[in-house]
């Protein structure tokens, strides 16, 4: 069984506990649960125990009558008392069961629409309005997240967890820091532990239908564990969307029309939510994921001015300084933002499908729940995927639905794990205390904007290892980092490693050629995605006028970073030397160190030793598949 409680001095987690409890938090109860107590009924229902102590000692004829009052006077002093249990997981929730132990119908639970981009930063041409002018948003068109964000609530400020796929799913997931999940910590290599407690099959528990089309949480094993594997899986209908540049390009090529190639690809998204909402029981809520991956590389070069008109030529001028103002850059990232407007489209397929099917004479969208987000920031780029800067960071976000106060923009501080606690209030389950995140619902049913809740100020995130053969000993490049509204906090716990992974064969007598950059990951730099972008900057790092570009790409960093965000908002001066800023490096250290003690971070424990040993380093182990290293 699952130690749900352990201590953060006792950090066993490749041995099966899967958690810390908060220090100070000695019980099992549900957060839910422990809102609905006040500190009164706690000490009066103490007091109650107490009385009956003595009464059973001193009054023994009234022992009966006393155990069989029991029960009516606990519900009278303190209604919502729940037993604490070590398996927080196979718990049920006393209010959506029957006494026969089956799931009922709780009336007004939403459904739950999660649709989740891989690969998705913040991109999308909504926040061109909230944002300074001349900006890489002004460039997209995405009519649907923008639809939903101004019916309900835009979020200015979403990070995630680790800028790595799996990493951040299993925060995502789990509703707790990456570095709390044991082996689902890293990307390669990655194991799933049963006993940890994922909001999807906590919803089900509770008596909801789930169902997925496509990637939940991969690459690990089992894929896509969270969700019950294959199990919910709803992709018969064709899964042609995951290469949308690529199957749309060929379809054009073979005389349709590119409105209908994009039609066809986008009725396979139709047919598998259409083919999900049949399966329904009646009078049942739903949660479908939708977890596309076209927008995670490859893409077909060209096919973002091809299939969406956008013009690379427009993005001269726009491009933020940590990426080549160069056409072959330009190109590259218009194909990026194509993907994400078929990402859009796929968005606006399954909105249509529930405004158009009935439900009691009302429309199904009405009780939805809409959660839209991606799982990082770009891949392949600079300063994208695989980094601690907002590039790689910070990704779009927008709920709106049942209790949502919309038509606002926020600027509350948000960590994806965030979505775990706040799906299950919604739904009304019982959050575990394992969940080291906060529910947004105090923000969602808010009327304010701005700055709604005033503790959601920062966030921390940190990553791992991504490629298990990145670099030599095949060990992580571990990072932490503080991001407030002023500065990015950043700790590279060991500075002596290559952020991006070694050379590999760039330094060999066998240096890759320039399509081997483009389409093999693995040929150079492993934690950074193949791409016209990488081979494009790697071809040029002798160039004197990209040399600084490179080597801020792929160059040894030091320890810490600091950025002053008032005065260099694309992070590209680092103060941390600078003896100006010492007092608030100082702070910010503090306060990022504390936090990951707090959380029981194996990271700060025996130098790191649990992420720096077999099986979360070294070559991958026999349980896990070995990755084809020629397919990325």
């Amino acid at each position: 069984m699952p130690n749900f409680l352990a201590l953060p001095d006792s950090p066993s987690l490749q041995n099966g506990t899967v958690g810390f409890a908060v220090p100070g938090n000695p019980t099992a109860l549900s957060r839910a649960t422990r809102r609905r107590n006040s500190a009164s009924n706690r000490d009066v229902s103490r007091s109650v125990w107490f009385g009956f102590q003595c009464i059973l000692k001193k009054m023994v004829p009234l022992v009966l009558s006393i155990v069989l009052l029991t029960p009516v006077l606990l519900h009278a002093v303190c209604p919502v008392v729940a037993l604490a249990d070590s398996s927080v997981q196979n718990r049920p929730s006393s209010t959506l069961l029957t006494a026969g132990g089956q799931p009922q119908q709780a009336k007004n639970r939403p459904n739950i629409l999660f649709l989740f981009a891989d690969d998705w930063g913040r991109f999308a041409s909504i926040y061109s309005e909230t944002d300074q002018p001349g900006g890489l948003n002004e460039i997209l068109r995405t009519p649907y997240f923008d639809d939903v964000s101004r019916r309900g609530v835009l979020f200015r400020n979403a990070f995630v967890n680790a800028p790595s796929c799996t990493p951040c799913r299993s925060s995502l997931l789990s509703g707790q820091y990456f570095w709390r999940t044991g082996r689902a910590a890293i990307l390669q290599g990655a194991v799933w532990n049963s006993g940890i407690p994922s909001w999807p099959l906590l919803l089900k528990q509770s008596g909801y239908h789930i169902g997925k089309s496509f990637k939940v949480w991969s690459p690990g094993t089992p894929a896509d564990a969270p969700f019950g594997g294959q199990a919910h899986s709803w992709q018969k209908a064709g899964g042609k969307f995951n290469q949308f540049s690529q199957n749309a390009t060929q379809r054009v090529a073979g005389g349709v029309s590119i409105v209908q190639a994009r039609d066809e690809l986008l009725d396979e998204v139709r047919r598998n939510f259409r083919s999900f909402l049949a399966s329904r029981p009646a009078e049942t809520p739903f949660c479908y994921w939708f977890g596309p991956t076209n927008v995670h590389r490859k893409w077909t070069k060209g096919s973002g001015k091809a299939l969406w008109g956008i013009d690379p030529d427009h993005l001269r001028g726009k491009m933020p300084p940590f990426l080549p103002d160069v056409h072959e850059v330009r190109e590259d990232l218009a194909d990026y933002f194509g993907e994400i407007q078929a990402f859009d489209a796929a968005i606006g397929v399954l909105l249509q499908e529930l405004r158009e099917t009935d439900n009691h004479g009302h429309s199904l969208l009405d009780n939805t729940l809409i959660v839209i987000s991606g799982d990082h920031g770009a891949p392949g780029f600079p300063h994208g995927k695989c980094n601690l800067y907002d590039f790689g960071l910070q990704v779009s976000l927008a709920i709106s639905g049942p209790g949502v106060v919309g038509q606002r923009v926020v600027d509350d501080f948000v960590s994806l794990p965030d979505l775990a606690p706040t799906l299950l209030e919604a739904a009304k389950v019982p959050i575990p205390d394992v969940m080291t995140a906060k529910s947004l619902w105090p923000v969602l049913s808010s009327s304010s904007s701005g700055l709604v809740d005033s503790t959601r100020s920062w966030v921390v995130a940190g990553r791992e290892r991504h490629v298990e053969m990145a670099r030599e000993g095949f060990l992580p490049y571990p990072q932490r980092c503080l991001r407030t509204s002023d500065y990015l906090y950043i700790i590279n716990f060991q500075p002596e490693r290559t952020p991006m992974g070694d050379a590999h064969r760039l330094t060999s007598d066998n240096p890759p050629t320039l399509e081997e950059l483009t389409e093999q990951t693995f040929v150079a730099y492993p934690d950074d995605d193949a791409g016209p972008t990488k081979a494009w900057l790697v071809s040029h790092r002798d160039d004197p006028r990209w040399k600084a570009t490179f080597d801020l790409t792929y160059g040894l960093r030091p320890r810490e970073e600091l950025y002053d965000l008032r005065k260099d908002h694309f992070q590209m001066h680092n103060v941390a030397g600078r003896a100006d800023y010492s007092v608030i490096r100082s702070e910010l250290e503090r306060q990022l160190l504390a936090e990951l003690v707090r959380s029981g971070d194996p990271r700060m424990q025996n130098d790191g030793h649990f992420f720096e040993t077999p099986p979360l380093a070294g070559p991958l182990p026999d349980d896990v598949p070995k990755p084809n290293r020629k397919s990325r």
